[in-house]
């Protein structure tokens, strides 16, 4: 590990001059060819259809709220149903049912590339990480950012109702992430060491052979192994660390900060970090992860439910505002359909549900039942969307910071706006939330690095020579981003990310079948077990 570590420094000391000398017109002239090159792809996955003269909509959305609403009525409403069952997997009361003794089939396919399910001791090969590890792991990439900035934006462009549809988006992706996750448990690799290999790219490939349509699905599964290397680098690396080092940068005073001028030095030592991390794989990820993860979310909720509880006799009027703000908004543009769409937007932007993701993370865990690693996924949306995400609102909504008229124009103004908002009843507050930030963005940033090793090896191969190859430039992004000026850079890998949904999509309503089977098998099993 140490030679490794070496080995990114190495070749992170030369950048460092360049982030310090470079001008900002070099910055500017590397933004203007790359989005000049790169721009038709971005405004393809960003195209908004226009409904009226206020109101347009993202066609990505389309998708992902359909298949949404799909995927709960066809599991019969399992979003809902389930939901206690999944709080029972985490909390490990069905796990006896993964430590039968024995030669057992487990959930995942032991032969790279192979088809077959095979039979391999569940004590030694039966996957990486628990249940609990594994929903860390993906909810670190995802509660972050999108939670504190992209509500900001959501509710003062399309006012206090836009939490409304924040909520039921929230509720419906639960759906699609059970859909993902039970596929990328079901068709995942594991190698003769126990290393899994999972995602998309194997329940596409696999997945669709099974039906028949093998080489639609190797083309699918390229494309996404392609959308998530370079989504890994750019809205899963380079953004987190950029929007990180900003609020950092405002908190010690601005362009007086003493950090002016010295994004480099930040992305350096963060570099550092995500590098002792993410040389240790999916364990040593997950190890980070499910510290982090829960001890910053119930901070942020205890604080929220603080501000929240001291102005407890708005608490009414809020609620009203967001209830009668989703179906009868006053003053806000595109009227109730601009609300609706602010809603659906910031909530799919946040809880990534129907992207693929997710399985990724959740394909490394330990178990022999599929679905029971679905009905743990679905709790992901619930935790990021309808817990943290209308957390973030009513403090927004309560305090009074909700503007329509001069909404945040970016993630950054977004972030202090919910800053102020948290300050105006915890003075402190905004220290806190800084750091909140930072390791949020941490989080996103291993998380993300690990989903993007899998699409890398999917293309290149497993060898060590490859993995490292990937970590090292991974690293290198994380200077990049905190040091440099990059919209384009950054614009076109989040096009990247929301890319992903297309094959994803299309794999997760073709293969819903097999999902339907295995989560009859794993509720079977609980049946049984009661008996």
């Amino acid at each position: 590990m140490k030679k490794s570590l070496l080995c990114i420094f190495a070749l992170l000391l030369p950048l460092l001059n360049f982030a310090q000398d470079a001008e900002r017109g070099i910055d500017q002239i590397i933004d203007e060819k790359f989005g000049a090159a790169t721009g038709w792809f971005v405004e393809a996955i960003f195209y908004q259809i226009p409904f009226s003269d206020t109101v347009s909509v993202y066609w990505v959305l389309f998708p992902l709220i359909l298949g949404a609403v799909y995927f709960t009525i066809y599991f019969n409403f399992i979003n809902f149903k389930g939901f206690f069952t999944s709080i029972n997997i985490v909390r490990g009361k069905y796990d006896d049912l993964d430590k039968s003794e024995g030669e057992l089939a487990v959930a995942g396919d032991s032969t790279p590339g192979g088809d077959a399910i095979e039979t391999i001791k569940i004590e030694n090969h039966e996957g990486e990480v628990s249940h609990f590890q594994a929903l860390t792991a993906a909810l670190s990439a995802t509660v972050g950012l999108g939670n504190i900035a992209g509500v900001a934006i959501a509710v003062s462009i399309g006012g206090a109702g836009a939490t409304f549809w924040m909520i039921i988006a929230g509720f419906l992706g639960m759906a699609s992430k059970f859909v993902e996750c039970t596929l990328g448990v079901k068709y995942r690799d594991i190698e003769a060491d126990g290393t899994v290999y999972g995602g998309p790219m194997y329940y596409l490939t696999k997945g669709l052979k099974s039906k028949g349509m093998g080489g639609l699905g190797k083309i699918l599964a390229v494309l996404f192994a392609i959308f998530v290397i370079g989504g890994s680098f750019g809205g899963g690396n380079m953004f987190q660390v950029n929007q990180a080092f900003q609020l950092v940068e405002n908190i010690t005073g601005g362009e007086q900060s003493f950090l002016n001028g010295y994004g480099w030095a930040f992305g350096l030592v963060m570099a550092i970090l995500v590098g002792i991390v993410i040389i240790g794989g999916i364990k040593s990820i997950a190890k980070v992860t499910d510290k982090i993860v829960p001890f910053m979310v119930a901070i942020y909720v205890a604080a929220s439910l603080f501000v929240i509880f001291a102005k407890y006799n708005m608490i009414g009027s809020a609620f009203s505002a967001i209830w009668n703000g989703a179906f009868s908004p006053e003053g806000i543009a595109g009227g109730a359909v601009g609300v609706l769409i602010q809603g659906f937007r910031r909530a799919a932007f946040s809880n990534e549900a129907g992207i693929g993701s997710a399985s990724i993370a959740h394909s490394a865990v330990k178990t022999k039942y599929a679905a029971s690693e679905g009905m743990v996924a679905l709790l992901e949306p619930f935790i990021d969307t309808v817990v943290v995400c209308t957390m973030t609102a009513l403090v927004l909504i309560i305090t009074g910071f909700v503007d329509p008229l001069n909404p945040p124009a970016n993630d950054a103004q977004a972030i202090l706006l919910t800053s102020s908002a948290f300050e105006s009843s915890i003075s402190w507050f905004p220290y806190v939330l800084t750091v909140a930030v930072v390791l949020f963005a941490f989080s996103s940033m291993i998380s993300w690095s690990y989903y993007g090793f899998q699409g890398w090896s999917y293309l290149f191969g497993r060898s060590k020579k490859t993995e490292y190859t990937y970590k090292v430039i991974f690293c290198i992004f994380v200077v990049i981003g905190a040091a440099a000026s990059l919209g384009s850079v950054i614009g076109f890998s989040d096009a990247m990310v929301f890319a992903m949904m297309v094959p994803n999509m299309v794999g997760l309503i073709l293969l819903a079948p097999k999902v339907k089977e295995e989560l009859k098998k794993y509720m079977d099993a609980i049946k049984a077990g009661k008996a």
